[in-house]
């Protein structure tokens, strides 16, 4: 199993459970999350309640709970929105301290596209949800999720050079 951490605090923010695709020339992943239901533990034994005088709501309350996936699985913790200014002065210190721990090779593609790859998510700002690592470090990598249109489970945006992969 492959795991991907946050480059520059470590916390775990993927795994390869979750397949991805690169959007915007290879800066950013696009995973897939999925609502799912914690805690429900629905058992059949048969029994038809109505015909045994109990009501239909009569039951244990089981404190079914719904997460997504991604966000449950890793830990993810939520940031408040950000705006176009803090969202562009985020993307500055990135860059800045993101840049010195990638290779020459890796520098040179971020340097490149990560511009084109910001106005890709400027324009989606409004929509989107910003979560960081279980860590919650200042110079955390932030993880996006928004809604694609008609959609019912979250999209996740990844900075794909800010991960580091490691097998377990």
């Amino acid at each position: 199993m492959l795991v991907y951490q946050d480059l520059l605090t470590g916390d775990e923010l993927l795994s390869d459970s979750f397949p991805y695709k690169e959007i915007e020339n290879g800066i950013l992943w696009e995973v897939e999350g999925k609502w799912v239901t914690q805690g429900a533990v629905d058992v059949d034994i048969g029994a038809n309640p109505s015909a045994e005088g109990a009501e239909d709501d009569e039951g244990v309350d089981d404190q079914a709970v719904k997460v997504v996936d991604i966000v449950d699985t890793f830990r993810l913790q939520e940031q408040p929105p950000f705006d176009k200014k803090q969202f562009v002065a985020y993307i500055k210190k990135f860059i800045k301290v993101l840049t010195p721990k990638l290779d020459e090779e890796n520098q040179t593609k971020f340097k490149k596209n990560i511009e084109g790859a910001t106005k890709y998510l400027l324009s989606k700002l409004s929509d989107l949800q910003f979560f960081v690592g279980e860590s919650m470090h200042d110079d955390s990598t932030l993880v996006l999720a928004y809604y694609k249109e008609g959609a019912t489970d979250p999209t996740f945006l990844y900075f794909a050079h800010s991960l580091k992969e490691v097998k377990c």
